[in-house]
């Protein structure tokens, strides 16, 4: 007797995922039809989303409450700007380096903030985060405490530096959420699922937690540069207080918490809900900062599980399912003995 496994898929990925490969082919003709305020608005929203699935990647399947991910946000979008003005890189491709130079740091900056458990871990990644600000706010050659605008970029014409932003973002999101679906799809997502379930079981079944734990914080430190260095590309400067505030993170868990932790959809439902109250509050003052702690507590009171997940539990809704479903081969059709 043999058993085998496989992804089984739903009735909404079945309708969901056409109508959102048809919705990003519409999405590419954007910039040819569509307002450049658009593009900038779709761009923003990209990189929150991107954000979100690292956040959601490192909380909600890493089981690591990190306070500190603007870090790396500020770090790719630094590493952008000096090899764009000093690097003499062009800038669109210095967005995947930016990423890369956000994950090598991560190595021994993670190393350190490892040591630490529970809340002291959530503590030393903000620690982390206040450093990159001090230290960029004392490093001359990239504006120091008042930042930098992006130089290198002047001479591209205004419409193809959009034109190339929004392609980039598009694709940006595209491949969060396919790289982290492929992720969970494999070994390794049936590690993390493991471990978001429970530490002590996922370790009887010899799941290296330690080790899976840092791979996913590398994972989530590259996303973070990624999208933090098409931010800053994306409004042609930056500073400390802008690339290491605080308030990155806020904004990400309120998206995650909304959206539904340790689900695949959470990010995007979250992001899209973020959005819309910023659009019709924002003219609020600090009346909109309220309404979204509001939103957030009345969630975690009503829905625990978000959005999404209350959907899912109620619904069995599942737009990138990863539920998988075992079949044993003893009992397939035997053809006829010879």
């Amino acid at each position: 007797m043999g058993v085998t496994g496989g992804i089984a898929s739903t009735r909404l990925s079945r309708v969901g995922v056409p109508l959102l490969t048809l919705a990003t082919v519409v999405a590419v003709t954007m910039p040819w039809w569509a307002d450049a305020s658009w593009l900038r608005l779709f761009t923003e929203f990209a990189c929150f989303l991107v954000l979100a699935q690292m956040w959601n990647l490192l909380a909600g399947y890493g089981g690591l409450i990190s306070v500190g991910q603007q870090a790396y946000l500020g770090i790719g979008g630094y590493t952008l700007f000096a090899l764009a003005d000093y690097g003499g890189m062009d800038p669109f491709l210095a967005i995947p380096v930016a990423g890369l130079a956000a994950a090598l740091l991560a190595v021994p900056l993670g190393r350190v903030v490892f040591r630490l458990q529970g809340g002291y871990f959530a503590i030393g990644t903000w620690v982390i985060a206040e450093t990159c600000r001090l230290a960029a706010s004392n490093i001359a050659p990239l504006g120091g405490g008042s930042g930098r605008s992006l130089t290198a970029i002047r001479a591209t014409p205004r419409a193809l530096r959009e034109s190339v932003t929004f392609w980039i973002a598009l694709a940006a999101v595209i491949a969060s959420v396919g790289l982290v679906y492929l992720l969970l799809r494999s070994r390794f997502g049936l590690a993390l699922t493991a471990m978001r379930d429970s530490d002590i079981a996922s370790e009887s079944q010899g799941v290296d937690v330690a080790a899976t734990r840092f791979w996913v914080y590398l994972a989530s430190a590259f996303g973070c540069g990624i999208a933090g260095a098409l931010y800053f590309l994306s409004i042609l400067r930056i500073s400390p207080e802008a690339a290491f505030s605080v308030n990155w993170t806020a904004y990400l868990i309120f998206i995650v918490v909304v959206g539904g932790i340790g689900r695949l959809e959470g990010p995007l439902i979250g992001t899209l809900v973020f959005f819309l109250m910023r659009e019709f509050l924002a003219d609020f003052s600090t009346w909109y900062l309220i309404a979204l702690g509001a939103v957030a507590i009345v969630v975690m009171l009503v829905a625990p599980e978000g959005i999404w997940g209350t959907l899912t539990r109620r619904y069995e809704l599942q737009l990138f399912p990863l539920r998988r479903r075992l079949f044993d081969t003893a009992a397939a059709p035997q053809g006829p003995p010879k």
